[in-house]
């Protein structure tokens, strides 16, 4: 039986266009692909051992004849291409009618309730990049305090202010009213607190972005997993992505390198559990502002800490390395993709090189956890631990 297990979900590292991406508007998206092509080829040589060259065609990534890990690619079976739909499916929770998003703003409903909830006018209410709506905004927020609300492709209802304007624990309280109105009938995925400092021309987004989740309408393996007397660590934001449920303990990063070095203190420090890392900065700094060479980059550093992470893994540990949905920088457009997800396993006891195949569901991820650790648990999802022929 596993004892611990690591789950490290590289945000928005799709590997190629699902069958109906074109209903999504993301034919020809491929992620990985698309970003190697653009820099020349990638230099990846520890996620090539686990088996990465094996899923596609990906400039500069091969397929050694002795790999370490086992390989294997996931569809998104959700209706959905988002963070809420990908983290929830992976844990059993498959969305099957899609949450609503609003490419024209918000309806006059829902916003004279929220300014009517917080006593000020907003600004924006219009799909935008977070980066580019602060640029535009910044100066009139700053001079009238009214708050910036934006959305975008995914079902969500962001809010950004500048701290000097409005504290960050007033930002905090603005998003649990939005939260408090965005539920039945509204149902919005996400409200999204978004911080930024700076002056005019300058303007910069702070770690402190906090996200609050409609949350999971069934039990997730996470849930089960705590009943049966696992550690359950969140690094970064994924406790939030669940509305705070199915979590001991959350650990807060203000980067990717911040988030690995935590996660592997946090792992060495339990006996028996899992640990969760979504690792943001791919979607959030380099997928949704188009920048394939600094998402080449940020993929490249992670690859060479990868040893340190190894180095962690006993004979009964299991290290499972994904992705949620794509982010393709190369693409017109600044939104997610749907698209396939990498599958990526490594422990030290399992015969190396196996191939997992195409599972149908990211959920068949927390059926195999919940299998690791001998929990039965009515969830979604197939288990793929018999296929790893471990000596657990």
């Amino acid at each position: 039986m596993v004892k611990r297990v690591l789950l490290i979900v590289l945000d928005g590292l799709g590997i190629g266009e699902l069958p109906d991406a074109e209903e999504y508007g993301d034919k020809g998206s491929n992620t990985l692909r698309n970003m190697a092509d653009a820099v020349g080829g990638l230099n990846l040589s520890n996620l090539e051992s686990l088996g990465l060259g094996f899923l596609g065609e990906f400039k500069g990534i091969g397929m050694p004849g002795q790999l370490k890990g086992c390989y294997g690619k996931m569809a998104e079976a959700s209706k959905a291409k988002d963070t809420t739909s990908g983290h929830w499916e992976m844990m059993g929770v498959i969305v099957d009618k899609p949450f609503p998003i609003y490419p024209d703003g918000f309806p006059r409903e829902i916003i004279d309730a929220f300014e009517k909830a917080i006593g000020r006018k907003v600004l924006g209410n219009k799909p935008a990049s977070g980066t580019e709506i602060i640029k535009e905004l910044g100066p009139e927020h700053m001079r009238t305090g009214s708050p910036i609300v934006y959305t975008s492709a995914d079902s969500v209802f962001q809010i950004a202010a500048h701290e000097e304007i409005i504290p960050v624990e007033d930002l905090y309280r603005m998003c649990e009213i939005a939260r408090g109105i965005l539920k039945y009938p509204y149902n919005i995925g996400r409200v999204i607190a978004r911080p930024f400092i700076g002056r005019e021309g300058s303007f910069t987004r702070t770690p402190r972005r906090k996200d609050y989740s409609i949350p999971p309408f069934k039990k997730t393996a996470l849930e089960y997993l705590i009943e049966g007397g696992m550690d359950v660590i969140s690094i970064g934001k994924v406790k939030d992505i669940f509305a705070g449920k199915g979590f001991t303990k959350t650990v807060l990063v203000s980067d990717n390198n911040d988030a690995i070095s935590k996660t592997i203190l946090s792992f060495n420090a339990i006996k028996k559990g899992i640990v969760w890392v979504t690792l943001v900065d791919f979607d959030t700094l380099y997928g949704h502002r188009n920048d394939p060479q600094g998402y080449a980059k940020a993929l490249e550093d992670f690859d060479k800490r990868l040893p340190e992470i190894f180095e962690v893994l006993s004979k009964d540990d299991l290290l499972i390395i994904t992705a949620d949905h794509g982010c393709d920088p190369t693409t017109p457009s600044t939104d997610h993709s749907r698209e396939y997800v990498p599958l990526l396993i490594y422990v030290p006891a399992i015969k190396k090189g196996i191939n997992l195949g195409l599972r149908t569901s990211f959920s068949d991820l927390g059926a195999t956890a919940l299998e690791a650790f001998g929990i039965k648990a009515p969830v979604r999802g197939k288990s793929f631990l018999n296929k790893l022929k471990t000596t657990f």
